[in-house]
Parts: structure tokens; sequence; C-alpha cells
């Protein structure tokens, strides 16, 4: 270990112990123990434990949150009378609209339209994809050919094999309102996800005779492709197509040379055949293969969705082919079409085209984009000559608009619930009472005085959060703080890290939530993997950890910095390849960058990962945003954006033991 890791080291070791523990609470009052103990006894589905620990919440501020998981756990058997005088009890409160929330659903699956019809009306969220759907389902005064366009589009948007959805599909399919190739656009849908329960739920609606050809489908598709008897199958075509679908997941090349025999050429119609060869592209440009475009020019844009364009047009990125992009954007949906990503690359595309009209259409769309939230927008700053600097905050807020945040119930809950650990109980009713209790949500006045309430609390992901709706009055002390400055800044300089890196990874990894820990067990502020934490305390000299200490403020701090410093070294200084890394593992960015050497944001936007590809570019707008804050200078994100290709012969080798 060099001198200067064991100097840090050494500062780590001593002071880590006292200069910070987690905030000590006053001790537990037993409405508190027992609102912890009925999380638990939900989690279980102990109802019987629910109802007797509810008594001792009564008077707590939390008490609606416990009556909900205690009706919530015996919704089947409770009499409509006792819903409602829940309701009644709690109206106007996110508990009251999350528990009619789970009775719709209930009346929908037991076909009550009529309570069903009474209770919708009264659905405040109405962000439930099958509520909706039940809710066309008893428009009985509505032609059922009006319905259709709405009941497709939410029937193809839904993720699982849902009643509500499904149940509106087999009527229109059954009335012809629906064409059956909604049914078969689903099924293909969920044959590239891997989700064979809504593949064969939808085309169980049509023929439930289909069902076991499906599933050969699904588990072998190349061996359903080569039977003899395959050719000459009733539902040939469509089967066949979600045979190649199916089989260019696991293998692109091989459904590229299936999808060229004659005999599927001629059976496929030619919607069939551009959603094959679509797939087949979207599979290759996963694998950043030079092949994507080839497979790409043989489906007819018109009959690709928006996922698959978006997958033509960043192939098509990586290829230069600046023509086919504009021509992919241009044949997405209008909402995909007019988000900040495709709007920046369409105005790229046309300015390469050169002339006078397309560079004033470039222009417009640069201006429509532009601004210092997010990396896209940021970009078209940039591409108008302009830097990305810290707006003047708004109006101070008056001790009036403070006092109606602080007086809100829902907003109180939700602080109580997140200080008790309830955290995701707590978010959910924040969530609730900034965006969904009255349609549209808060004023923007109103945003940002919930949002100082809840950074004077410390609940900095709120803050951000509810910071961030705001488009007119924005404040970057709300949407970029600086919690734990004296800490991050001094250990991102003492091993050579730009604070603002340090702070904008941070704000994307866990929004300064000191006990955040993922699905996959990252925890802390940095959010480091155990074993990652191991090995960078070992690398560092950190001596004597242990595991449990990857919560500690500082430790994680110091070990965070200390891999992200390590990742970045490692590729040669890219900001962009070494957010990945920390992100997806080393590797894997080592593979991405093969290739041709591509400007930044091309090879970002051809990054395979979706949840990979939004963090790099969350993670480096933030420390743009977090640079100008810190520095008080104009910045470019272009700054931070090196080209990217394959290492030079003479760079230093890849650290290979990097976890």
């Amino acid at each position: 270990m060099s001198k200067h890791w064991m100097a840090v080291a050494t500062r780590i070791l001593l002071p880590a112990a006292l200069a910070w523990s987690p905030l000590v609470t006053s001790a537990q009052t037993d409405a508190e123990r027992a609102l912890l103990d009925m999380r638990q006894a939900f989690q279980a589905g102990n109802a019987q434990r629910l109802s007797a620990l509810l008594p001792r919440t009564q008077g707590h501020l939390l008490e609606p949150q416990a009556a909900y998981w205690e009706l919530r756990a015996r919704l089947n058997t409770a009499s409509p009378q006792e819903i409602r005088a829940f309701l009644q009890r709690h109206a106007g409160s996110y508990h009251e609209d999350r528990l009619r929330n789970d009775w719709l659903l209930q009346l929908g699956k037991a076909r009550d339209w009529t309570t069903f019809a009474q209770e919708l009306p009264l659905f405040r969220m109405n962000d439930d994809r099958e509520v909706k759907c039940y809710g066309l389902l008893v428009q009985r005064d509505r032609p059922l050919t009006d319905l259709a366009p709405q009941a497709k589009a939410l029937w193809l948007a839904q993720r699982r094999a849902d009643d509500g959805c499904a149940t509106l599909a087999e009527r229109l399919l059954a009335s012809g309102a629906l064409p059956a190739d909604a049914a078969w656009q689903r099924a293909r849908w969920a044959m590239e996800n891997n989700q064979l329960a809504v593949a064969t739920q939808a085309i169980g609606l049509l023929n439930p005779a289909w069902l076991p050809l499906v599933n050969t489908v699904h588990s072998d598709p190349a061996r359903y492709l080569d039977e003899k008897v395959t050719a000459i199958r009733s539902r040939t075509k469509e089967l066949v197509t979600l045979a190649l679908v199916r089989l260019a997941v696991s293998n692109p090349d091989a459904a590229a040379a299936e999808a060229s025999k004659l005999r599927w050429k001629t059976q496929l119609t030619d919607e069939e055949q551009s959603w094959v060869w679509g797939v087949i592209g979207k599979r290759a440009a996963l694998r950043l293969s030079p092949e994507a475009m080839a497979h790409f020019a043989k489906a007819d844009n018109r009959h690709l969705n928006d996922d698959l364009l978006a997958w033509k047009a960043r192939a098509a990125l990586r290829a230069g082919d600046w023509e086919q992009v504009l021509g992919a954007t241009a044949a997405m949906q209008p909402a995909q079409r007019d988000e900040p990503v495709w709007r920046y690359w369409q105005a790229r595309a046309l300015d390469a085209r050169g002339t006078p009209e397309a560079r004033a259409q470039a222009r417009a769309l640069y201006e429509r984009t532009a601004s210092s939230t997010g990396f896209y927008e940021q970009l078209s700053l940039e591409a108008l000559n302009r830097t990305v600097t810290t707006p003047p905050p708004p109006a101070t807020l008056s001790a009036a608009e403070k006092a109606d945040a602080r007086q809100n119930p829902s907003l109180q809950r939700a602080l109580a619930a997140i200080a008790l650990g309830l955290r995701s109980e707590g978010v959910r009713e924040w969530n609730y009472a900034v965006a969904l209790h009255h349609p549209g949500g808060m004023t923007e006045r109103e945003l940002l005085a919930a949002a100082d309430l809840a950074c004077e609390h410390e609940v900095w992901d709120r803050c951000i959060n509810t910071s961030k709706r705001t488009s007119g009055e924005i404040d970057h002390a709300q949407r970029f703080p600086m919690p734990f400055r004296q800490a991050v800044v001094q250990r991102a300089r003492e091993i050579g890290l730009d604070p603002a890196y340090v702070y904008g990874l941070i704000r994307q990894e866990s929004r300064f939530v000191t006990a955040a820990q993922s699905h996959v067990g990252a925890a802390g502020l940095m959010q480091v993997m155990p074993a990652t934490a191991s090995w960078t305390a070992k690398r560092i000299g950190l001596r004597d950890f242990k595991p449990e200490q990857i919560t500690e403020r500082d430790t994680n701090i110091a070990i965070g910095t200390a891999y992200l410093k390590l990742a970045l070294d490692d590729f040669e200084g890219s900001m962009a390849m070494a957010a990945a890394a920390y992100n997806a593992g080393p590797g894997r960015p080592r593979s991405w960058r093969n290739g041709p050497t591509l400007e930044a944001a091309v090879w970002i936007e051809n990054i395979p990962f979706d949840e990979t590809r939004d963090y790099v570019r969350r993670v480096l707008s933030n420390t743009t945003n977090y640079a100008a804050l810190i520095t008080g200078q104009p910045q470019r994100l272009s700054a931070r954006l090196a080209p990217i290709g394959p290492r030079q012969a003479s760079a230093r080798a890849p650290n290979t033991d990097l976890p």
C-alpha cells in the first residue's frame, strides 16, 4: 500500500468511531414498538397479530397506518360497511385512497360492478392500470369501439398477467372491437422479455388450444422452427413470429439466418417480418454488434414500436448514420419523440445535414431542450454555446408557506414514519401528498415549502425529489444539497477526486440516505457491496474492518471514494466509464469500450443496461451542477466527456483485481 493511502487510512481509523454515529433517538414508546411489530406482522400476513396490536397505537400520529395494515390484511372478509367506515374515518388521507385502491381491485376481481362503480369516482390517485381497465369495463353506455384504443394501450403497457386488463381485452376481442393482432403483439413482448405467463394469457384469450405450442415456442424456439409440420400448422405465421422473437433473445445470428429462409419470408406479413427484424436488430445492438443496422434495414419503421425504434436510433448513432437516426426518431410516438434524449439527437441529426433549414430546425429543438436540469438538457445548452450555471434562487418562502407545509397531515405522518424506520411507508405517503392528493399535485410554491421541510429534517431524498417537480421556480440548494460537506470534500481531495463527482454519484446512489440498502445488499451513502467494501478496505489499509461498519458514514465515504478513485484510474480518467463500473462492475465497461472510438454521449447512449445508462447520465449531469455550486463558476458537461474507445496499447494494463 502506498504511503498516500496509508496516511488516509490512518486518519480514517482513529476518529471513525468518534466522528459519527447514527443519531440516538429517545426511547420508543409502546405505540411505536407496536407499529414496528405491526409492519412485521403485515409482511407475514398475520391478521390475528395485527388485530391484537392495533389498540396499542390509538392516538398516535401513525394510527391511520396501523389501522390500514389491520384492515388490509383481512380485506377479503371485511364487510362493505366496515370498509366504508374506515374510508369515512380517514377521509381525505393517503390511507383512505390506498385502501380504496385495494378494495377496487378486489371488487373488480369479484365482478361486483355496482359497488365498484360507486367507489371509482372517489379514487383520487387514479394511477393503477388494472383499476383503469376495470373502470372501462363498467362503462356499459359507451360503444366498445370507443373503448378499444385506451384498452389496447393499457393492456400492452401492463407488465404482468393481471385480471382487469385481460378481462377487458377478452371482452373487446370477442366483440371484434379489439383486433387479434393486439394479443399477438402482447405475446411478442412477453416472449422477448421471458414472461411466459403474459404470453399464455394473451394467446389463451384467442384460443386455449394453442397454448401447448406457445409453451414449446418459449422453451425451444429453434426446435419449433425446425419441425417439418410447423409450416403447415394453423396460425403458423403468428407462432413463427413468436419463435423468431424468442430465438433472437438468445442468438440474434441464428434468428437472422432463420428469418432469411424463403419459407418464412413468404408466410410472414410485412408487419411481422419488420417486427422480427426489429427485435433481431435490437438484440444485436444490445451486444454492440456492427451488424445491428443491417438487421434494422430489413424492417419498416412504421411497424416498429418505440422500444425497437429507440434501439435502432442508438445503433445508428454508433454507426454514425445521422439520416437513420432522424428516420428512427421521426417514427416514434409523439410522447417518446419529445423526450429530451430524442429531441437532442434529432437536433444533432438535423445539424449533420448542414442545410440552413435543417440547422434552424435543430436550433429550435436545442432551445426547447436546453437547461441545467439533466444530461441532454446540458448538452443542448452547449450546442447553443451556453454554459451550466447555478440559477438564482426563487423568492424566499414566507412564514405562512412554511407553516402550511409543517401543518400538512400527510407530510407530518410521512416524516414521523421515516423517523421511526418505516421509510417505505413514509415515502409513499409523502409522494401522495405532493403529487396525487390534488389533481396535478402541489403548486410550485407548495412544493418548495415541502422540500424545505424535508431538508430541515435532513430527509434528503424527499427534499431532492420534491424540489425536482418544479418547472418554473428552480432551487438548486434543494435539488443538489451537500450534507456532510466537510467529510466528503476532505476525503475526495485527499485522494485526488473531484468533490463534485463524489457528490454527483452519492446523490444518484442513495440520495444521502445513510441507512440506504439495495435489494442486492449495497449499503450506505455510496451503496458499497459487502465484498467490494472488504476488498477496498484491505487495499487502502483499513485494518480490522468489519462488514457492519460499511453503514458508518465516514467509513462508507472512505471506502466508496477509494473504490471510485481506483475505478477512475483504471479507466484512464474517464468519468463515464468509471461511473459505469461503479454501477455495473468494471468488466462490463471494459467490454463496452471495444469497437470504434465514440464521442462519450454516443457511448453512454449505447450502454446495454437501461439502469446503467440512466445512472451514468445522471451522475455526470449531477456532477456538472455540483461543480457549478462548489466553484461558483460556469461549467460544461463536455469537459467530463472525453471520447471513449479501446484501451491504447501504451496504456497501463487493466486492474483485473478490481471487483
